[in-house]
């Protein structure tokens, strides 16, 4: 049974501020200006004695953005009818408002239980006024602080007491405890929210020709046959000259945030646009964060003509490819959010890169084959030195990654004399034996400490120090002539 608590009210008056304590970390982005939250955002609630599932949603009543007013309330009544208990914020320091009462009117006409929340009672002179709101004649009837923590526990525990009892299910497979997180990344309007709408078959995220309609990193749980996911949808990430205010900064940093907590990123890109330079910096940030990546050219549907022979299809993706060379190890394919074209072949490249993510070189093979490519193709000398490969390995991986990174430790003379040319050849030479599709390869390098001759103790329990020649110890160099002068010793049996 759900266990499901919507958060409403007029804009502006903290619900996502309350949002954030109850999660227990800032996930909505909270802002002075009206209207910032347009998506309803979930997440769980560990604050009481059982979990429940807590939503945020737009701000209704309020004409702030009447390019997506329709779309918000559309996603507020989705959460109102799938919740069990409504919280109805409004402004202890605003007072009651005319839009006030218009909703409780309208929340009234919902046969569920609800509690009336009256923020920012910063302090104790702030008391009186949340009285003015008893005038709603809600039951229900408590003051807070989202900002300050002030009244959050009896608001959990008062929550508890009207949400149906917890029903125990049996314990979650491994895959469900760890699900995958992936991270739907690009720049603004190039698709994003309808391909998760696509995946999901469900209108979950708002979806506008307007840039920047997303704010908010959404997490949204999804399985597909028998598999756990996270799919993370993001703001378009625009450059930094061109960030409008301080909510689409803010917009921005969560995105970039989300590319570092994915277990892999899926980029999107414009198929009618190509790649341009800004999709070059945020392969870049992928590229840096070292995580995995597929790479989903968007909008198919609109290209189809250029693409319907396996040629011209192998040329527009290899002309893709050639722009976003450095992300090399990113399967790259063509998909469409509207008709839903290749998204069941999308799934499957993200399983192949989970199931060769778990993959394992062994070290007998490993060091082989490093043996056989530097000999037939050993590195450049500098000053006089080369780059010498003495040992190999490649650890185990963590179990708790549902997506693991390929790391291999190398053993070696000194690692300041590889260079960038020879670390892709490295890299190569262990792809052609395990593809690692979709994984960037991280190499540890552990250099051999030259020996410190003032420390060598060879020999020194025999008063023999080999820097010395064995001249100077404590027993002092043995006597050329030991035998003792006069008579020699007689040999035993005469």
């Amino acid at each position: 049974m759900s266990r499901t608590v919507a958060i409403v009210g007029r804009p502006n008056v903290g619900k996502s501020a309350l949002f954030n304590r109850l999660a227990g970390r800032k996930i909505s982005i909270v802002h002075d200006q009206p209207g910032v939250t347009r998506d309803r955002i979930t997440a769980k609630c560990k604050l009481g004695n059982d979990p429940f599932e807590i939503i945020d949603t737009g701000g209704i009543g309020a004409k702030v953005d009447a390019s997506f007013t329709d779309q918000v309330h559309a996603e507020v009544d989705i959460a109102l009818g799938s919740s069990d208990v409504l919280l109805f914020v409004v402004d202890g320091q605003d007072g009651l408002t005319p839009v006030d009462l218009e909703l409780a009117r309208m929340l009234r006409k919902i046969d569920k239980p609800l509690i009336l929340v009256v923020n920012k009672i910063d302090v104790d002179q702030h008391m009186p006024n949340a009285a003015e709101f008893s005038r709603l004649g809600f039951e229900n009837f408590l003051a807070i602080s989202a900002e300050h923590n002030r009244g959050i526990l009896p608001l959990v525990a008062w929550t508890e007491r009207l949400l149906p009892p917890p029903v125990y299910a049996e314990p979650l497979s491994g895959s469900a405890e760890h699900p995958i997180k992936i991270a739907i990344v690009g720049r603004p309007n190039v698709g994003k929210s309808s391909l998760t709408n696509a995946i999901l078959q469900d209108d979950r995220t708002l979806v506008s020709p307007i840039s920047g309609t997303t704010r908010d990193a959404i997490d949204i749980p999804y399985e597909r046959h028998g598999n756990h996911y996270v799919l993370i949808d993001t703001a378009g990430i625009r450059p930094r000259g061109k960030v409008d205010n301080a909510v689409e900064v803010f917009s921005v940093m969560r995105a970039e945030g989300s590319i570092r907590r994915a277990d892999i990123c899926m980029l999107v890109i414009d198929a009618t646009m190509g790649v341009t330079a800004q999709d070059k910096k945020i392969a870049g940030k992928i590229q840096e964060s070292k995580r995995p990546c597929i790479v989903a050219i968007n909008k198919w549907d609109l290209i189809k003509e250029r693409t319907e022979d396996k040629e011209s299809l192998k040329a527009v993706l290899d002309e893709m490819r050639a722009e976003l060379f450095f992300l090399d190890y990113a399967p790259t394919m063509l998909v469409s959010a509207k008709t839903g074209a290749e998204l069941t072949r999308l799934f499957k490249t993200i399983e192949r890169v989970q199931k060769e993510a778990h993959d394992r070189i062994g070290t007998g093979v490993l060091n082989r084959l490093f043996q056989a490519a530097v000999s037939a193709h050993p590195p450049a000398m500098h000053g006089g030195k080369r780059f010498k490969i003495l040992f190999v390995t490649q650890p185990e991986h963590e179990r708790t990654e549902p997506i693991p990174l390929p790391k291999f430790v190398l053993f070696v003379n000194d690692d300041k004399l590889l260079d960038d040319n020879y670390r892709r050849f490295i890299e190569s030479q262990i792809r052609e034996k395990a593809p690692y599709t979709g994984l960037p390869i991280t190499f540890t390098f552990r250099a051999r400490t030259p020996r410190d001759s003032s420390n060598d103790t060879r020999g020194s329990k025999f008063g023999r120090h080999p820097e010395t020649g064995g001249k100077d110890g404590p027993r002092g160099p043995r006597p050329k002539n030991s035998w003792k002068k006069g008579k020699p010793k007689e040999r035993l049996g005469g």
